[in-house]
């Protein structure tokens, strides 16, 4: 999605309480990371694990939102694991954030701490026709990291009441909800985001649980009919981040 281009500022983002730089990732500033970053419930979380975590916009989210949780940003791709870095390095937040420049798999198997929030703005497309580059690639196939290893890597590092949260293309959001609840996994949020109430629903942001939980499902509309500005919904989430509200 690309609301956020026009703010685009020398190769980054600025944001109300932080500045994003990802001149040097495969996958710049969008709206699916900031809907996850929003969104995410947060209250009482105290570790918290960003898987494919780019250039940091996620946990930078994450540490804004709830001034005791510490977060572990995985990624794969060096440059922007250091890119990320850096930005953690330049906000306020930076004693409680850390990168991990690691294959999920790998990390999943040898870590040692156990989280009560992970999130993950995945890879969704399937590998038919190769991107331009490799680290796009990398970033948006699924062919390295599929949804079932994912769901696995997020079972070996939640805790039983821990919640693991994911912002998806809707059709893709289905499926692997469908693909979570036969292997263990309960429903506790969906909510499912149209860009306007007329149009189809594109995205969804998905929260998921090891123990048996009671399904909590919205919709969100992104931008109004009228005029293309954005609901008061939408902006209610976006208002503690953008610099415009």
């Amino acid at each position: 999605m690309s609301h956020l281009k026009k703010k685009y500022r020398k190769g980054g983002f600025t944001f109300k309480q932080f500045f994003v730089a990802h001149d040097r990732c495969a996958m710049k500033v969008g709206t699916d990371g900031v809907l996850l970053g929003a969104w995410a419930p947060i209250a009482g979380k105290k570790q918290a694990l960003d898987i494919g975590s780019g250039s940091g916009l996620v946990a930078l989210m994450l540490a804004q939102r709830n001034e005791n949780i510490l977060v572990d940003a995985v990624e794969l791709d060096t440059a922007a694991a250091r890119q990320a870095e850096e930005n953690f390095i330049e906000s306020m937040w930076a004693k409680r954030l850390n990168v991990v420049n690691q294959n999920i798999i790998e990390f999943s198997e040898q870590t040692t701490t156990q989280y009560d929030l992970i999130v993950s703005n995945p890879p969704y497309f399937e590998p038919a026709v190769a991107c331009r580059d490799e680290k796009r690639d990398q970033a948006r196939y699924t062919a390295t990291l599929t949804h079932e290893v994912l769901l696995d890597c997020a079972k070996r590092c939640l805790i039983h009441d821990g919640l693991f949260c994911l912002v998806l293309p809707y059709d893709v959001g289905e499926k692997i909800e469908k693909m979570a609840l036969n292997s263990g996994w309960f429903s506790a949020y969906r909510i499912n985001i149209r860009d306007k109430a007329t149009t189809e629903y594109h995205r969804m942001l998905l929260g998921l649980m090891l123990k048996d939980a009671e399904t909590l499902e919205s919709t969100l509309v992104l931008k109004e009919e009228s005029d293309n500005s954005y609901t008061e919904a939408f902006q209610a989430l976006i208002r503690p981040f953008y610099l415009k509200y």
